[in-house]
Order: structure tokens, then sequence, then C-alpha cells
């Protein structure tokens, strides 16, 4: 072994651990594995600030305070946090989303997306699978096509040599997959160097109060580890350099967003406005949430000492409440909490940021929540570590820094897919939202129907309810507006000029991609009809007329016996969580009829005949 690895064993041994080298000596012919294990104690020391003793010391002081009973909000009282509450179509929400794009230019994007679908019942990344099954964009595809899509907008704009950088944090499970998804896809379009990809590593899990590490059960030289929480992102972004390289390109927004919700793209510019307007220095992308509604709430905290802004989880607030002498988590005159819920949507002013973070060494505040056996709260039930949230780093700001969130309602924002079909079936029936891969298309094709409808087209926002995987699901026109299309309201009304002229059914399935792409007609009672052009093949469409429809296929049932769906056997598995196919009910020669992709520059019409 190397001096630096023995002398790291002996410092682990002075700090509590020496359980893990107990009976070295007399062990022969496993020296191979020893310098394994040395090396994984090195590569974790130099991952974590303060390096693996830095660790223990803080997990001792957090592990006690958890004992302890103690409350990371002691001696604040909550109160109504700044910020704008806004709705898709209204004036303000126009005027927010215009001053937004003077600012895209000097964006940047984060990605968090370190987890893999075993929850929803896939096998694989969540950032590959559809988004919707129409085009079977995937998420990531998606949250590039946005990107690009703004910045062409930057570039019409004046800024000719805008590139929007999007980092995206990744995990042990998630890293090699990603990479090999954005490079079997050419980056999705995006630029040599545009995406960063930054990888979280774990920390040490925990056996006690006392911060012992733990070894693997089935190899003694090899430590368990565990996640330390999306928090790491920013610390990643400090130790890569990115926070700095953006602030000193004179950029000054950052967002970060999660790998499936794919209608966050929609609120990104006015969000962006709302942060300019209001300086904001963290500005939360929040919807309205109903009292004791399981989700985080931004809340103003004031103390003697501090006032800051950050996210209170749930299951804290009402505590909370109480303890500063209010009845607790109540609703206002509009029927919500006065405390919005939190999405895990962040806009970050990045000169601010980029010192904090100097500051802090990308370090956020940790916690640590153990499950406890024993009512004395001295045995574990399994092994815990320290956490960090990506939502926390609020907390490192001081009273004067202009904290505060932007308002909207859900379908516009957010609809997460997380849930596999027997867990949102709990779900939708307690909360209304079975966030699974069946509702996230429906939405996703809602939100399009929304914003034709406030363009002025004729066409019904709400669906008809169907069964898919037994979860209630909204199904109405299915309308992809791809963000090259259009990546703003004001920008949808521009392609269509004359929106009385745009009337779809029910039954009715339209893509439309290309930013010179214009609608003068398009009536439709059912059928199907796809526009993809390219950039600089401005195209025209004049249509009228009805053709077979792309329809759901109900696929799985239910073995009650066993409380789990089953499948055809040949079903891939993102159909099997949707428990539908997406078929067209006509024949091959009439969808080529109907499907229209324009790859060279020039100027084209599409029409019926």
């Amino acid at each position: 072994m190397t001096e630096k690895e023995l002398a790291l064993i002996e410092k682990l041994k002075q700090n509590g651990q020496a359980h893990l080298f107990k009976g070295w000596e007399e062990l022969k012919g496993k020296d191979a594995e020893k310098k394994m294990f040395a090396e994984q104690l090195v590569t974790l020391d130099g991952q974590y600030p303060g390096g693996l003793v830095g660790y223990i010391e803080n997990s001792k002081k957090l592990l006690k305070f958890s004992k302890d009973g103690g409350n990371p909000f002691e001696g604040y009282t909550p109160m109504k946090p700044s910020g704008i509450m806004l709705t898709l179509g209204d004036k303000k929400f126009d005027e927010m989303e215009a001053a937004g794009m003077k600012v895209i230019k000097d964006t940047a994007f984060c990605l968090v997306a370190g987890g893999l679908g075993e929850r929803l019942g896939y096998n694989g990344i969540k950032v590959e699978l559809p988004y919707e099954t129409v085009t079977e964009t995937c998420y990531l595809d998606l949250y590039c096509k946005h990107i690009l899509a703004l910045q062409a907008q930057a570039r019409k704009a004046g800024a000719t040599d805008c590139v929007l950088p999007l980092a995206i944090m990744t995990s042990g499970d998630t890293h090699a997959k990603t990479v090999d998804l954005l490079k079997k896809n050419n980056n999705f379009g995006m630029a040599e160097g545009q995406v960063v990809i930054v990888k979280q590593e774990k920390v040490p899990s925990l056996a006690n109060n006392d911060a012992a590490f733990v070894a693997q059960k089935d190899n003694a030289f090899s430590l368990q580890t565990k996640p330390h929480g999306h928090g790491d992102v920013h610390k990643l972004i400090h130790d890569a350099g990115l926070a700095k390289k953006w602030a000193s390109e004179g950029r000054k927004y950052l967002m970060f967003f999660q790998d499936t919700n794919g209608l966050v793209f929609h609120a990104a510019p006015a969000a962006f406005g709302v942060s300019v307007t209001e300086e904001f220095e963290v500005n939360s992308i929040t919807v309205p949430r109903k009292p004791g509604e399981a989700v985080g709430a931004i809340c103003k905290l004031e103390s003697k000492d501090k006032t800051l802004t950050c996210n209170v989880e749930y299951n804290q607030l009402d505590a909370l409440m109480k303890a500063a002498g209010y009845a607790g988590d109540e609703a206002d005159a509009s029927g919500f909490s006065p405390y919005p819920g939190n999405l895990n949507i962040l806009i970050f002013s990045i000169p601010e940021y980029a010192a904090t973070l100097e500051k802090s060494n990308g370090m956020v505040p940790e916690f640590v929540n153990p499950k406890y056996k024993d009512a004395e709260k001295t045995i574990f039930k399994k092994p815990t570590r320290l956490e960090c949230m990506m939502q926390d780093y609020p907390k490192l700001l001081d009273s004067k820094a202009k904290v505060g969130f932007i308002s909207l309602e859900r379908g516009v924002c957010f609809s997460a897919v997380k849930n596999n079909a027997v867990d949102a079936r709990g779900k939708q029936a307690k909360t209304g939202f079975p966030e699974s891969a069946c509702s996230g298309e429906a939405d996703a094709y809602k939100v399009c129907r929304k914003y034709l409808k406030l363009a002025g087209c004729d066409v019904a926002v709400e669906g008809k309810t169907a069964e898919y995987n037994m979860i209630k699901t909204d199904v109405g026109a299915k309308v992809v507006l791809q963000p090259s299309f259009a990546c703003t309201l004001a920008e949808l009304k521009a392609k269509i000029p004359k929106p009385s002229q745009v009337k779809l059914g029910q039954d009715t399935t339209v893509v439309l991609e290309g930013e010179d792409v214009v609608v003068e007609r398009l009536e439709m009672e059912k059928g199907f009809l796809s526009v993809v052009a390219c950039p600089g093949a401005k195209v025209t469409i004049d249509w009228k007329g009805d053709g077979p429809t792309m329809d759901f296929v109900p696929e799985g049932k239910f073995d009650d016996s066993k409380k789990e769906f089953s499948y055809p056997e040949d079903l891939a598995e993102k159909y099997r969580i949707r428990g539908y196919t997406t078929k067209y009910s006509g024949s091959e020669d009439e969808l080529t009829k109907h499907t229209f992709v324009f790859d060279k520059p020039g100027t084209y019409k599409v029409s019926l005949n």
C-alpha cells in the first residue's frame, strides 16, 4: 500500500473505525483485497470536504441532533413568502414570458438525472423513456429540443453566437447509460461541449450513533455506501468549475430541473422573467398547495437572528406553525395554503451562486434520517447516511438575499412520471394525481391543447376519460407541438395567424415541428397529420380533411390474487408502464400520405390534395 493509504487507515482507526481492520495482521493472502479496500477509502476521502474524518465528525453531530429530537427550525416563525402567481394566457404571464425571453441568451441549465426507472417498473434510465408515444421523443431529447429552441430564439433576437449550456448530474447507476444515449443520438443536436456531465458519487453508510462505517455483507474489504442526495449537484458544479465559468461568461441565470417532468420548459421563460423583474437570487417554480398535502412548501422564516426563505417538508410544516402560535397549516381565502408547493425546479442568479459556492466549497446543509429500532434511539433498523437536498441551498444565504417563487397551475409546469401502475392507482385515489407514464403522456397532449385554445383555436382542452392500467386517463386530441415550432405562447400565436381556421376533434393526432412552419388552416374531426421541417424549410399548412386515426390500444390485465398486472411477453416495458400501445388505424400508404418530412431548406406547402 502507498503511504497515503496507510496514513488514511491509521487516521480512520483513531476515529472510531478500527472494527473495519480488525484481524488484518493475521489475514494472509488477502493483499489484493486490502489494496482495493484502501483505494476505495482514498477515493471516498477525496470526494468529501474534510475527508472521511470530516464526514465522521459531521455525522456524529447530526446523529446526536437527531437522537435528541432537534428541530432545525426552532425559534423560527413562518410567514408568507414573496412571489408571483401567474395564470397561463393572462397579461401578467405574457409580460413575464417576454421579460424572460430577453435574458434567455444569458441562461444555463442543469438536469438532475441520477435515478433509474425501477420505481416505474422500467429497468433503464428514466431520461430514455418516451415522453409521448406518437413521436417516441425521449425525455432527454425533449429537454435538448427545448434548449435548442430557446437558443434559436436568442440568436434571432441578435445573440448570433448564443450557445446555452446543459449540465447533467448522473450517478453510478445512470452515468454510462446516459453517456451512451447521448453518443448514439449525436447529443440530440447539441454542439460539441454544450453538454457537460458531472457524476455523483456515494458516501459511507453509518451503523450507529457513533458513526461507525459498515462493510458490505458479502465482502469485508468493501464499504457499504449510499447516495448523498441530489444536493450534491451544487458541489459537482462547483468542483467542475462550471458556476465560476458561467459567471465569467456573463451568464445570469441557471435553471435546475428533474428527469421526468416534461412540462417544465413551458414555465421556464416566464420564471426567468419573474427572476429578472423581482431581482430574485433564488426563484422556485411552485404550484398551489392544499393544506396538509404531501409536498414540501416554500416558506419565509424569521428568527431574532435571521430571515430566510426555503423549503419546509410537509411533515414539519404543521408542527412549525403550531410552535409559532398558529392553528396549523391552513388555507387562506384562495382555498390553498399560503405556502406554495415546492417542485424542485429552481432558478439561481449565477453571479451570487458562484460566489456562495466558493464560500461553502459547494456544500449545502446536511441532515440524517435514521430509522430507530428502540425507544432510546440507540439502534438503527438499517444503516443510514448523511444526506443533502438541492432545495436547501437558500439556507446558505444571508437575510438580505431576495428569495421567492413563481406559482403556476400544475397542468402547465408539472407532471411527474415516477410511479408504477399499482402505486399510481393508489396515489390517484388519494390525491388525484397518479404521476404515472400514462398520466404524464396525457398531460403532454393536454398542455398543447391548452396552448392552442389560448391562441384562439377550436380545440377541446378536456378529453374523454379512459382507463389504462386501471388508471383514469384524460384522452383528447393528441397534439405534439415540438419546441422548434413554438417555445412560448407568443410564438405559437405568431405561427397561427388565422386561429379560427384551426379546428381539431378529439380523435385527431397532430405533430408540428420546425421553426419556419406556419399553420394557415388545419381542420380535422378525426385523423392524423405530422409535419416535420428542418431549419430553413419554410412550410405553410393548409389542410382540411379527415383520415385514419392514431389510437391507444389497451394492454395488460390485473391479477387480483397477485396484486399486479400481467402483459404479453413481447410487450416492451415502455408500453407496459403505460398500459397501452399506440397504433395507426389506417394502412402504411395512408400514414405516408399524412406524414411530411422536409429535410432540405426551401418553400413548401402541405395540403390534403
